[in-house]
């Protein structure tokens, strides 16, 4: 007669993102959890502990081994650890795997088991947490202004902009987050206000009401089947909103020459107003009337621009490259 081996057991890996609300994990994970003979977490400050305890989970604070927790399930023993903020334990993980590849142990059932998934945008949250911690320590975060970051915002965008045009994703995904950073440096800032503070999140709720209001034709009962008639109910409800005095109140003053021109223009031709063009002489003149033909003809004007003397930057360094071959020939 022979006496079977006992049930070598179970370890089970829990994961649970630290970028969703504690206690917010799958339905398998909690049968996991009370099915357990032992849950261990190295991380006394989890998150989500005291949900766990909460429900009636005992959790010991304890950092095992892998033949630890081998030798605890090599008698039937079910053993679930909680990884730390939901990354790996590279420890614990690579320790099992040499146990595993030696051949020479019986090893219990393992599981890697997500208990709790990021969901879209979730990394938006390390990014408040990140400027959070930057602007209480670092010296130089600490100190900034709105006024003292306007100028990088402005220089971020342009970057933006020439990521763009270059066709560079890797490029454009970089630029891309450091026009985030600026918004997310400004609304931490303006958390700090003594009178009108606001958050991040009063940004995003800002900017959420502002969409749906504007897209009456996804969020509402009105229609739009063609991108024409989709700005049509942009501007008409954006006019509503602003219940502007002239048509050139809210165009940013400060804005290039060439844009400025052509978005006054654009305001001018929506508004069905015949304005002339102001009689001048001089190289302004003429290029506020080449803004607003571009304008007209449904051409960005400083895109245009930018765009020829991109053309002109390669010929010059064509030049350069053709002056110095011959002064090396030479």
């Amino acid at each position: 007669m022979t006496t079977e081996a006992p049930a070598a057991g179970r370890i089970v890996l829990l994961t649970a993102s630290h970028r969703v609300a504690p206690g917010l994990l799958s339905w398998p994970a909690w049968q996991t959890l009370h099915a357990a003979d032992r849950v261990l977490c190295a991380d006394a400050a989890h998150r989500q502990l005291s949900y766990l305890r909460e429900a009636g989970i005992t959790v010991e604070h304890a950092a095992p081994a892998a033949q630890e927790l081998v030798d605890y399930c090599s008698a039937g023993g079910r053993t679930v650890v909680l990884l730390a903020s939901g990354e790996g334990d590279t420890a614990l993980t690579d320790g099992l795997a040499r146990l595993g590849g030696s051949g020479r142990v019986r090893m219990p059932d393992l599981e890697l088991l997500p208990g709790a998934y990021d969901l879209p945008g979730a990394r938006l949250l390390d990014l408040v947490e990140v400027m959070d911690r930057i602007r209480r320590e670092c010296p130089w975060s600490s100190q900034q202004t709105h006024k003292g970051l306007a100028k990088y915002g402005i220089e971020e965008a342009y970057e933006l902009v020439e990521a763009i045009e270059d066709g560079d994703r890797e490029e454009l995904r970089e630029e891309l987050g450091d026009v985030l950073l600026q918004v997310v440096f400004h609304a931490r800032i303006a958390e700090e206000d003594a009178e009108e503070p606001f958050s991040v999140d009063d940004v995003a709720a800002t900017i959420v009401e502002k969409l749906i209001h504007r897209h009456p034709h996804v969020f509402g009962e009105e229609t739009a089947s063609t991108p024409e008639e989709v700005k049509a109910h942009w501007l008409r409800t954006k006019a509503v909103e602003k219940q502007r005095e002239s048509v050139t109140d809210g165009v940013p003053l400060g804005q290039p020459g060439l844009a400025l021109a052509a978005k006054l223009a654009s305001r001018v031709r929506t508004a069905g107003l015949g304005v002339e063009l102001p009689a001048g002489q001089g190289i302004g003149y003429e290029l506020l009337a080449l803004a607003v033909r571009a304008e007209a003809d449904g051409v960005d004007p400083e895109a245009a621009l930018r765009a020829a003397a991109r053309a002109y930057r390669d010929a010059i360094r064509a030049a350069e490259q053709g002056g110095a071959a011959g002064n090396v020939e030479g």
